[in-house]
């Protein structure tokens, strides 16, 4: 095997190397079937006790309780942007937004699309989408209330969940979904596109409160309603087999070598203090999003120059740190510390830092 980087790739990103291993290892013959977990039959027993244990893993991990249903629907985040207002929109009641960035604008924009009465109760697009807005107020009549819990692009995270006055919390999770513990009663649906800390691309994980499967019209279309996910336990259809497999593995990883969300967190901690301390000591390198609202996931920063920021990817690509560009977007330099990237990974970073600042600035 080659030399591997370290991946700070935003997504499809870094998956642990021991979950690379295992899935090596049983490329070929998966647990004695003789054929791939590739091939394997999404209606055989090999793959039921993937799916069955990819399930209740989660629900451990996340302390949940037989009210959640655990889905896997393929068309990533971006889908459940419109499926959410589709099957929770409630009749003449106002469906709740806030706006923190490109993906929260995304799904306010499916929402509208479908003529729903759609309300942004705060937004942080006055400063760039730079911080996490707080001092809103929930009404109570809200059908549910949509937030992005970690923003990729720009950079910030809520430290704290909103409080919605028991309206249902609503949350693309995609980018820090299993990176902490936290309670999900308020919760009426939580989803997360896989490809960025739970596994590779292809499916979102869907985490639904039983009495929110209520709320389905029945004259959706069949693949467009939670309940036929719910029914079917995600296979309705053919899923997306392989990236329920690796899902499962990573959680696996999760729960049995890290030790679960609390120490998932604790490291987690760890490693955006050493970047975020060393960026705060710099002159040189500048952080984007607001001290308060920083990400522990995605660490955003900007150089002197557009120029010093293409001379620093290129030269970190060769000193073995890849992903470390900008969004398109936004510009500057991003480092996406996603679960899988470890507190080696993000030391050599900044490392990399310090010598980079000690030639250029």
């Amino acid at each position: 095997m080659g030399k591997r980087i370290y991946n700070f790739n935003a997504g499809p990103a870094a998956l642990p190397l021991p979950v690379l291993e295992e899935i090596q290892s049983e490329l070929l013959d998966y647990k004695g079937s003789g054929i791939s977990i590739l091939e394997v039959s999404h209606r055989s027993k090999w793959f039921d006790d993937v799916i069955n244990e990819a399930v209740e893993r989660t629900k451990r991990l996340l302390g949940l309780g037989d009210d959640f249903h655990v889905l896997f629907i393929q068309g990533g985040a971006s889908l459940q942007f419109c499926m959410i207002p589709m099957n929770l929109g409630l009749k003449g009641r106002p469906v709740d937004y806030i706006n923190t960035g490109t993906w929260s604008t995304k799904a306010i924009k499916e929402a509208e699309i479908q003529g729903k009465d759609v309300r942004v109760i705060a937004s942080s697009e006055d400063k760039g989408f730079s911080y996490i807005p707080d001092g809103f107020t929930v009404d109570k009549d809200a059908s549910y209330l949509h937030f992005t819990s970690n923003n990729t692009i720009k950079g910030t995270q809520w430290a704290r969940f909103p409080e919605a006055e028991g309206v249902p919390l609503v949350c693309d999770m995609s980018s820090d979904i299993m990176s902490r513990p936290f309670d999900a009663a308020p919760f009426g649906l939580i989803y997360a596109g896989a490809q960025k800390n739970i596994g590779p691309s292809g499916s979102a994980l869907v985490i639904i409160r039983g009495d929110m499967l209520e709320r389905t019209p029945h004259n959706l279309p069949t693949m467009l309603k939670y309940a036929t996910f719910a029914d079917k336990n995600s296979m309705f259809n053919t899923p997306a087999c392989v990236v329920i497999y690796t899902i499962n593995l990573v959680l696996k990883w999760l729960e049995e070598t890290i030790g679960g969300l609390e120490k998932m967190d604790e490291i987690n901690q760890k490693k955006g203090s050493i970047i975020y301390d060393f960026i705060d000591q710099s002159g040189f390198y500048q952080g984007t999003a607001a001290r308060e609202s920083r990400s522990l996931m995605n660490v955003t920063f900007r150089l002197p120059s557009e120029d010093l920021e293409k001379k620093f990817v290129r030269e970190a690509l060769k000193e073995g740190l890849g992903g470390l560009k900008g969004h398109r977007s936004v510009g500057g330099c991003r480092a996406s510390i996603y679960n899988a990237s470890g507190v080696e990974a993000v030391k050599a970073l900044v490392e990399f830092m310090k010598e980079f600042e000690r030639k250029e600035g």
